[in-house]
């Protein structure tokens, strides 16, 4: 059977469809039985996985439509961020944020909270004006910013239909350049974190959880001028002048070393047109409110020398609230904790359960496309408003044809 991207997980479905248009979705749909849009295949868990019909919606992509006066643009759900970046440029326009991996499809991203970084900036959903979707009837229904179910439904998370095209905010484009500074100690880090999280448009810290330094933070400053001065030390780190960062400087990797660059060749670690990332890995992913950072993180600390033997690199982001019921930055700021496991499955599970402990008492979501150990009760218990999403997926979806055993479980669907 057919793997997510990164080889790590083999989809169960009884048939893969590929849809080209909205009209082949709506087909299928018609068709009856369980059915389920897959997109990029960048989720790690069987969350976009159904015991019937797989609607392959990566076909779904086009033009770029871009309303000037609005300042919006509308895109076909299937579309890729990098393939979205470009068009927009390249006619002088950006958004304000992308994720590390320009790869990610707009409609599997943003249904699942997925998300940049930056003190100041929403995950990639708070983007979203309007999603069009196909519904359990195969009609094509359309809900936009303010409407009631708009909270509900934009980290969606696949429960109500299948996303075809969204539309979302754009903003002139702009100019950016890439900065590593090496070694920054933890206790200078935690003593005063937001000096690290707000020295740029986005910023990432890079660690492998050694007991006294981070190695790596990544500060990516967005430009009025290519001139614009940075600081040449982040408390007491030096910024390193060679061009490469913590991802290495292979050709797969966006341009460091204070090089300025147009955003969307900037704001990805990885470029559109080489394969992302390491290959053969796991993720995982934590949401804490920034309020708790130095103690969540801490936590994890603590846990260094269990979870270095298994890890490629952990990323520490942070983002800014919102109102969606279903993001993991529903109405607070969050520090964003990853993890970017080797492939050892087996070692990760069982690491699992130690490390969501630890972040228990600071109120911890997971990201929705990554690997956890969270329970519908433990969901319910960090996500205040998903009981009110679930019966927004309910109504919209009363048959369940859009439900699947992963959803059911973390209490996203009613069980059948």
């Amino acid at each position: 059977m057919p793997q997510n991207w990164a080889g790590t997980y083999e989809y169960t479905a009884a048939r893969i469809v590929e849809a080209s248009t909205v009209e082949d979705v709506q087909r299928i749909v018609r068709e009856g039985g369980p059915v389920h849009a897959l997109g990029t295949r960048h989720s790690f868990t069987s969350l976009p996985d159904t015991a019937g019909t797989l609607v392959d919606v990566s076909g779904l992509s086009g033009d770029v439509e871009i309303d000037a006066e609005a300042r919006t643009a509308t895109v076909a759900a299937g579309t890729r961020y990098g393939v979205v970046a470009q068009a927009l440029h390249d006619r002088g326009w950006a958004l304000h944020n992308m994720g590390s991996l320009p790869h990610i499809s707009v409609g599997g991203a943003t249904a699942t909270g997925t998300h940049g970084s930056g003190d100041a900036h929403g995950v990639l959903t708070t983007a979203v004006r309007a999603i069009r979707y196909v519904g359990a009837d195969g009609e094509v229904h359309v809900v936009e910013r303010g409407e009631p179910d708009f909270a509900a439904l934009a980290v969606g998370v696949g429960a109500f239909g299948i996303i075809t095209a969204l539309t979302l905010d754009i903003q002139p484009s702009y100019r950016a350049r890439q900065d590593i500074y090496a070694n920054v100690s933890w206790d200078a880090a935690l003593a005063d974190l937001a000096a690290l999280t707000s020295a740029g448009y986005s910023v990432s810290l890079f660690t492998r959880w050694d007991p006294e330094t981070i190695e790596a933070v990544w500060v990516k400053t967005r430009l009025a001028a290519d001139d614009d001065p940075v600081p040449d030390a982040l408390l007491g780190a030096p910024r390193v002048l060679s061009a490469e960062g913590p991802l290495g400087s292979g050709d797969n990797v966006t341009e460091v070393g204070g090089v300025p660059g147009p955003w969307m060749l900037r704001l990805p670690h990885f470029r559109h047109d080489r394969e992302p990332s390491f290959g053969a890995e796991i993720q995982t992913e934590y949401f804490v409110p920034r309020s708790h950072a130095p103690e969540a993180l801490n936590a994890v600390r603590a846990l260094g020398d269990s979870i270095r033997p298994h890890l490629v690199w952990s990323e520490i982001r942070t983002a800014a609230r919102d109102d969606l019921w279903l993001s993991g930055a529903y109405a607070q700021d969050v520090v964003i904790i990853h993890f970017t496991w080797l492939d050892q499955p087996d070692e990760v599970r069982a690491l699992l359960p130690e490390l969501e402990a630890a972040l228990a008492p600071f109120g911890a979501r997971p990201h929705w496309g990554k690997v956890h150990g969270f329970n519908a009760d433990d969901l319910a218990r960090v996500h205040p408003r998903l009981a009110d999403a679930r019966a927004v997926f309910e109504r919209l979806d009363p048959e369940g044809r859009f439900s699947n055993a992963h959803l059911e479980q973390l209490g996203l669907r009613s069980p059948r």
